[in-house]
């Protein structure tokens, strides 16, 4: 086994996933275990090409489940824990917040509660990374960025339920001691995506000519952060960024979502060769839905000036990727 095990919560997931196949070459020197409980979201074909790594592991865990948990912090000792793992699709927790709360705030506790018991008293722990959301402080009007000092304001139960996990992280690094970092991302986007996601149901309804449902009169506007560069900027945060302290992530791209919608049909239909406006008749209005936040914005040049860090990747160039990964797959 490598000297340096790193928990990864979460890896089966649509950023896990991107992180995981890239670290794992990269960081050879690093033993990633992989704690996924394999939910509808996850994608554990994606993660196939590393299951004979002898530097990947992966366990079928609940991070609910504190029990299966301490067996693998007593098995492994960890030189850090980057925690992706979250319930994070806004429609269901509408539906059913009492799961958001236990997977986001209750898994959360147990792995801060034995990362200060197991791991904060060794020399070689580097930290405990928690990956969040813009969607904790509210929404905007047409200006505006949020910074990272700016108050909380959650308008749905998954919101709510990553503010919360947000406070704990703070508080066992004021109460505790225990080296923290956390960073708040816009929306991602990427070839593995769950299909029950924003840009891939677009895609596979156009393909499938079935109805792209947008809210409202689709002008909520929403930045959007190509995967592989969001994995970067948790590679220089992981690495370089100062403990205790709160990193924004963004890809610089904000666009409504009637204009997105209408982008990535255009796109289709040039690809695919297609008559003009075949897929873009497929787009239908729907009822708003509840607590639908306007806009998010992200103030990045904190992440800019400490970490060095920029996107690199265009929309146009994102959405051309993903597209045919969904056209190919």
């Amino acid at each position: 086994m490598s000297e340096s095990p790193i928990l990864i919560t979460g890896g089966a997931g649509f950023i896990g996933n991107h992180l995981l196949r890239a670290w794992v070459d990269q960081y050879p020197h690093y033993h990633f275990v992989n704690v996924d409980l394999l939910t509808d979201a996850s994608n554990i074909k994606g993660l196939a090409v590393l299951t004979n790594r002898s530097n990947y592991s992966f366990y079928q865990y609940d991070i609910c489940n504190k029990e299966q948990l301490e067996n693998l912090f007593k098995n492994y000792e960890f030189e850090g824990v980057i925690h992706l793992a979250a319930e994070t699709h806004v429609d269901k927790s509408i539906v059913n917040p009492r799961l958001f709360a236990d997977s986001n705030i209750i898994g959360t506790v147990n792995l801060l509660e034995l990362t200060k018991q197991y791991c904060q008293t060794k020399s070689s722990f580097n930290r405990f990374y928690h990956i969040s959301t813009d969607e904790v402080y509210g929404h905007l009007g047409l200006s505006g960025c949020f910074k990272e000092s700016d108050r909380y304001l959650p308008r749905s139960p998954y919101a709510a339920s990553k503010a919360a996990s947000d406070h704990f992280v703070r508080a066992f690094y004021h109460t505790y001691g225990l080296p923290i970092v956390l960073s708040h991302c816009t929306n991602n986007f990427g070839p593995y995506q769950s299909r029950d996601k924003f840009i891939p149901q677009i895609v596979t309804n156009a393909l499938n000519h079935q109805p792209i449902k947008i809210y409202g009169q689709g002008k909520n506007i929403r930045d959007w952060l190509y995967v592989t560069d969001h994995v970067q900027a948790i590679d220089c945060i992981y690495h370089y960024g100062t403990i205790g302290e709160t990193y924004h992530i963004g890809g610089n791209n904000p666009i409504n979502n009637i204009s997105l919608a209408n982008k990535i049909t255009t796109l289709m239909e040039s690809i695919l060769n297609r008559e003009k406006r075949e897929f873009q008749k497929l787009i239908t209005f729907v009822p708003d839905r509840l607590g639908h936040d306007f806009r998010y914005a992200l103030d990045l040049s904190k992440t800019q000036k400490e970490i060095k860090w920029n996107p690199t990747t265009t929309l146009e160039d994102g959405l051309m990727k993903t597209i045919l990964h969904y056209i190919n797959h």
